[in-house]
């Protein structure tokens, strides 16, 4: 399985995989680290990533960019409305209150869901990591803001899957830069915690973190955010503060040009790198707009005093992060600041003031989020043996669960009631079940406790459990599972009824192990994540909760117990037994994808990238015309002068002049069968001069390679050595008859083919001479690598006196110095090792041959 971790930016994006040796940062088509998170939209094809980058500022209206900004958020949300007008593209309300995006895509407006395009963006790097493995991807994790709300969660898999992704995980940002900052430190302590503050500025937002960590271990103890305070409210503000000096200067307005204020906040967003490490910084961008050229000068100071407003908000995160875990800043041991926009030097100093400590830069502050994604995937991954690391993850927002009483009940009135059921910094993931006395279908609202922190509604989504079966117990209690996952998604996973029924038979203790394995049922699904010890430990303790919280008519259901307390009780009354029945439960989920819509935009995504690769062969194929033409000609002039006649080179230069006017013409925009068929046409006609030169420049190697193979064979025929007494006179002389025949069929060819011009077809081919090299070395290699025949005195050999004999013994091939060979082959053992026919023994095709045998 795959293991890659994507970080998902608002401007960029960063691919990670784990190898044997560590995790690695992949490079895509140009060679850089990160990767831009745009979709250019194009009339013939989609131009995504590096592409995307390079031909939005020639095509910024469907130039799709910060997504990251657009998904899952209702059109009418205010921080959504801010966005959208610094935006270059055409932004929509949907039929269902969720943005639509605008492009002009194949000729024609179409509309995109935020959803679809984040796909796009993941298809993209999905790609650069099968390049990089040279293997398909699958499994991932990605890494997400702390503050996604559930139906942004829900966005991102719902991308995932039109990208043909399966994320293991979806781990908070600041989550995953603590757990590679953690992974690899060996010193710390066993018994004290060590806690570290995690300070995370990027494009748009800024996240903190505060974790504890201990010898194997990182607990995430506080969250805090500020979704709108990032490296681009910074470049806003030297937007803004040129845009004015240039309308009252040069007498332009900048908002009035799409490309112009692209051009401009590019240059302001070089400009604040630019003043992070000097203390000032000019602005010059050539025909800006109207063909006038700007200039612009910019102190630090100033830029500080513009951009006061934004600096002040970054005190309120920190503050809220140390409140929520409980901590003084003299607790924190350690400051750790990563973003893009972190090397802003105000920032720094801040962050100094607040923690009484400099903030440190131990980790790569674009990358750490990434690795830690990768880090993630390898410790849920079977195929990667990581250190032993726990992450006790929190979720950051609380979660309740409201219902109302069935039909009749609501006519008595009954309130609506409504339980926490995942407090704030509640583990992930977790499971808790709650009880309810009811007898017919009723309703479940999944909702958020606390929406002060959120731009979003507080409901989440609505639970239809029923119908219900035909009950026989009075009392019947309803067991509702509810889950927060891996991947911070909660769902009301299963609903058991229980009715407790008497019968006559004693019941066996065998219900009671399989009541038990219900409640251990979750531990599988989870053990192999970081938590899933909690995970259970959730389970016991919510039991309570949630049966102090199961409130019906205003009577505590004190009687209610958990699945093994009524374990218990059956062993005491063995004339009860508990029924257990699954209860239908259907899922809404407001404003998520259904899974027909998610299926077409799979479809939809899979045309699209067909299109896309279509396009990309048809430009290699027009490519190749557009090269074979300039190389031809070139090679025509060149090395090609002598085997071509001039009638010939005249037609043919024509021919490549025609299609070189045809290229920048009417074959401009031509599909890739057209391209295929104009160069197939040209080779035929340079073909043949292409062939009749590689035959002139391979003729002589292949000759001189037969003539040794003709050599070798010849003087190992005619050699006394002894080694080749045993061979007949007769099998000899036919190897002579060959090697005769082949040395006059070579002489003939060869005789013709010097009587012919460069130009003229050859008659003696190297694909000939080869062949008659094979078939001559087929014919002579099993005469003369004949074994000798086996002596009967070889066993009595031992036996004989050693050293007077052995001494007297010639060097044959009975020697035991002349038997083993470097390649256990008994064909190098042929000559007699004193030059006289070393050409026998090796093998006739290669090309190690004396240089004797050049002149044959």
């Amino acid at each position: 399985m795959s293991v890659v971790g994507f970080d998902f930016g608002n401007e960029s994006c960063i691919v990670a995989v784990a190898r044997q040796r560590g995790i690695d940062v992949v490079l895509n088509d140009e060679s850089k680290r990160e990767t831009p998170a745009i979709v250019c939209f194009g009339e013939k094809q989609r131009f995504i990533g590096t592409a995307g980058a390079a031909s939005s500022m020639m095509n910024p209206k469907n130039s799709i960019s910060q997504i990251k900004r657009l998904i899952g958020r209702q059109f009418s949300d205010p921080e959504l409305q801010r966005d959208i007008k610094s935006l270059p593209f055409n932004v929509t309300e949907g039929p269902d209150g969720y943005p639509l995006i605008h492009a002009r895509y194949l000729g024609e407006m179409r509309t995109f869901t935020p959803t679809q395009v984040l796909g796009m963006v993941f298809s993209n790097l999905k790609s650069i990591a099968e390049q990089n493995l040279k293997a398909a991807v699958v499994d991932c994790c990605i890494g997400i803001p702390v503050y996604f709300t559930e139906l942004q969660r829900r966005a991102v898999l719902d991308a995932a899957t039109i990208a043909g992704l399966h994320p293991l995980r979806l781990i908070h940002e600041t989550t995953a830069t603590a757990l590679a900052y953690g992974i690899y430190k060996t010193d710390l302590p066993e018994n004290d915690q060590l806690n570290v503050a995690f300070v995370d500025i990027g494009h748009a937002s800024m996240q903190v973190c505060i974790a504890g960590f201990k010898k194997g271990q990182l607990k995430i103890l506080a969250h805090s955010f500020d979704r709108s305070l990032g490296g681009r409210d910074f470049d806003d503000v030297l937007f803004h503060h040129f845009s004015a000096k240039f309308k009252e200067e040069y007498k332009i307005d900048v908002s009035q040009n799409a490309k112009a204020c692209l051009r401009l906040r590019a240059a302001c967003e070089k400009l604040k790198k630019v003043l992070s490490a000097n203390p000032e910084a000019p602005l010059n961008i050539e025909c800006l707009m109207d063909e006038k050229d700007v200039r612009g000068f910019i102190k630090r100071e100033d830029f500080e005093q513009i951009s006061a407003p934004i600096l002040q908000r970054v005190k309120a995160p920190l503050e809220k992060a140390l409140a929520d875990a409980g901590l003084a800043v003299g607790d924190v041991h350690m400051v750790e600041v990563v973003g893009s926009a972190s090397r802003i030097p105000s920032i720094l100093k801040i962050l100094t003031e607040f923690f009484g400590k400099e903030p440190r830069r131990t980790m790569n502050a674009s990358e750490c989020v990434g690795r830690g994604c990768a880090l993630q995937c390898a410790i849920l991954s079977p195929t990667f043996k990581v250190r032993e690391f726990q992450v006790n993850e929190s979720f950051p927002f609380p979660i309740s669960l409201s219902w109302k009483g069935s039909v009749p009940d609501a006519q008595n009135g009954e309130a609506e009631q409504e339980q926490l059921v995942f407090p704030k910094g509640n583990p992930i993931p977790s499971v808790k079940a709650v009880t309810f006395h009811k007898t017919s279908t009723f309703s479940v609202d999944v909702q958020y406790s606390d929406v002060s922190d959120l731009q979003a509604p507080a409901k989440i989504s609505t639970y239809m459990i029923g119908p219900f079966p035909t009950l026989r117990s009075e009392k019947p209690k309803l067991k509702v599972k509810v889950r927060l996952n891996l991947h911070g998604i909660v769902s009301v996973e299963s609903a058991t009824l229980l009715e407790e029924e008497e019968v006559e038979v004693p019941v066996s203790k065998e219900p009671a192990k399989e009541d038990a394995k219900m409640e251990t049922d979750e531990k599988p699904n989870d053990s192999s994540a970081p938590g899933a010890n909690e995970t259970d430990v959730n389970m016991q303790d919510a039991k309570g909760t949630a049966e102090a919280a199961g409130v019906e008519n205003g009577v505590p259901q004190s009687g209610d117990k958990p699945v093994q307390m009524e374990t218990d009780t059956k062993v005491e009354a063995p004339k009860k037994k508990v029924k257990k029945t699954n209860v239908p439960v259907a899922e809404l989920v407001y404003g998520a994808m259904v899974s027909g819509d998610l299926q077409k935009a799979v479809e939809k995504e899979f045309e699209m990238a067909l299109q896309d690769r279509v396009m990309e062969e048809t430009k290699d194929k027009k490519n190749a015309v557009e090269a074979y033409v300039y190389d031809m000609r070139n090679k025509l002039c060149d090395k090609y002068h002598d085997f071509v006649t001039a009638s010939d080179k005249e037609e043919l230069m024509a021919k490549l002049q025609e299609t070189e006017d045809w290229l920048y013409e009417d074959g401009e925009d031509e599909t890739k069968g057209v391209y295929i068929a104009k160069l197939e046409e040209l080779k035929k006609q340079g073909d043949p001069i292409e062939e009749r030169y590689k035959e002139y420049s391979e003729r002589g190697t292949i000759i001189d390679q037969l003539a040794y193979c003709i050599n070798s064979y010849r003087e190992a025929a005619m050699s006394n050595d002894t080694k080749f007494d045993h061979i007949e006179l007769a099998e000899k002389q036919k190897v002579l008859n060959e090697c005769v025949e082949a040395e006059a069929w070579l002489r003939e060819k060869k005789q013709q083919q010097d009587q012919l011009p460069k130009y003229a077809t050859p008659v003696l081919l190297s694909a000939d001479v080869r062949k008659k090299a094979e078939a001559l070395d087929r014919f002579c290699r099993p005469i003369m690598m004949k074994p000798k025949p086996a002596k009967p005195a070889t066993p009595e050999a031992p036996a004989t006196p050693p050293h007077p004999g052995s001494e007297a013994q010639p060097q044959g091939a009975n020697s035991p110095k002349a038997s083993p060979n470097r390649n256990g082959d008994p064909s190098e053992n042929v000559p007699a090792g004193s030059g006289e026919a070393p050409a026998a023994s090796a093998e006739p095709m290669e090309t190690d041959k004396p240089e004797t045998t050049s002149a044959a």
